[in-house]
């Protein structure tokens, strides 16, 4: 079968690869063609369409532009599906590109898959309409994506989260090494992961560094995001010596006992780790006050909206300050409040389950033609 996939930015790419290798192993007559990045080309031996760095636009701003080039991406996309004919049309994640690709591809009779839905459950959740009109198959990673996708008239197939994969496959340093690696001390390591845009930066991780003196029984580790030097995390750290780890967030995460974590895909992986965390989240009040009518969600982080409940503590906005921060960490550090998080840890590991996504996303697709 021929293989059409789009995926606009990193984790999409590393999905689609996982995924491309997973296809291979069912369909040994397989051929792709796609839009991505290096780690798609690695797992095809060609070379994309569209890399994803010349996708990736966030915000209005950003969009508005590069204008141009996004309107030059989806004539040269349209135009590729058209001359390789492909027997379906994967799209992963990267909804505002691939929402009007589904459109055109399947008004051009092509079959279509979306893998990692987009999250129209968390906000303009009038899109689903577009799900249910031309996507054939919809694969999700979140085991409350069903119900909701269910309530507008489309069937979806959960397969896993690739976090889980991701967590299961890291064959990672023990404490010892860790520790030798990166030149630390036997204290218990608190791990600071505040997030890796450089507004995240400047809202949230003054407020972590903030609660370092009150807790001298323990060091506090930084986990330095890709695209960021360590120069560009100096100016948050006077007068403090914090190490910065890059590339070993899983290995920092893996040797943590606890951990203050800004809300995204960091809090699951955390989660996953088995480290009790406290949630932050911070922004211009502005952007909040009009994301609070935006956003249509219970809670902000995947570990909560995943059990339903809030089993890690979340500190939003103005909630996120030194004062209590100090009192939900030391909550965490040792006590009921961290043997729970531990327990409901558990049931959430349980829900997510434990096969792997790119293979039961693969075998979702049919391979018939």
């Amino acid at each position: 079968m021929k293989y059409f996939i789009i995926a606009g930015e990193a984790s999409g790419d590393l999905h689609a690869a996982n995924l491309i290798k997973s296809i291979r192993q069912k369909d040994d007559q397989a051929d792709f063609m796609f839009l991505g990045g290096d780690l798609m080309q690695k797992a095809t031996k060609i070379t994309p369409v569209i890399h994803y760095k010349d996708m990736a636009f966030m915000g209005v701003i950003d969009v508005v532009k590069n204008l141009p080039t996004i309107m030059r991406n989806f004539k040269t996309a349209k135009k590729a599906i058209l001359q390789y004919n492909p027997d379906v049309v994967i799209f992963v994640d990267y909804p505002g590109f691939n929402l009007k690709m589904a459109k055109f591809a399947k008004k051009k009779g092509f079959k279509t898959v979306y893998y990692i839905s987009p999250k129209l459950w968390a906000w303009k959740e009038g899109r689903v309409k577009i799900i249910k009109k031309y996507i054939d198959k919809l694969l999700v990673i979140l085991p409350f994506e069903i119900a909701f996708f269910n309530k507008h008239g489309v069937q979806a197939s959960y397969v896993g989260n690739p976090v889980v994969d991701a967590v299961q496959n890291h064959k990672g340093l023990g404490r010892n090494a860790f520790l030798s690696k990166f030149n630390l001390n036997n204290k218990p390591i608190i791990a600071l992961l505040p997030g890796s845009r450089l507004q995240e930066l400047k809202m949230t991780l003054p407020t972590m560094l903030s609660v370092v003196d009150a807790f001298p029984d323990y060091q506090f580790v930084l986990s330095g995001a890709p695209g960021f030097s360590e120069e560009d995390y100096q100016s948050f750290l006077p007068k403090k010596n914090i190490p910065i780890i890059f590339d070993h967030t899983y290995d920092l995460l893996q040797n943590a006992h606890s951990a203050i974590v800004t809300s995204g895909t960091a809090t699951l992986e955390t989660a996953l780790f088995k480290v009790p965390q406290v949630v932050v989240y911070k922004t211009h009040q502005w952007q909040y006050e009009i994301g609070k009518h935006l956003v249509k969600i219970p809670y902000f982080s995947l570990v909560n909206l995943i059990l339903g409940k809030e089993a890690v503590t979340e500190l939003l906005q103005n909630s996120f300050n030194t004062t209590v921060l100090k009192v939900e960490l030391n909550q965490i550090n040792e006590g009921n409040k961290r043997n729970e998080i531990m327990q409901d840890y558990q049931i959430l590991i349980d829900l997510l389950g434990t096969d792997s996504v790119s293979d039961k996303a693969a075998s979702e697709i049919n391979f018939e033609k």
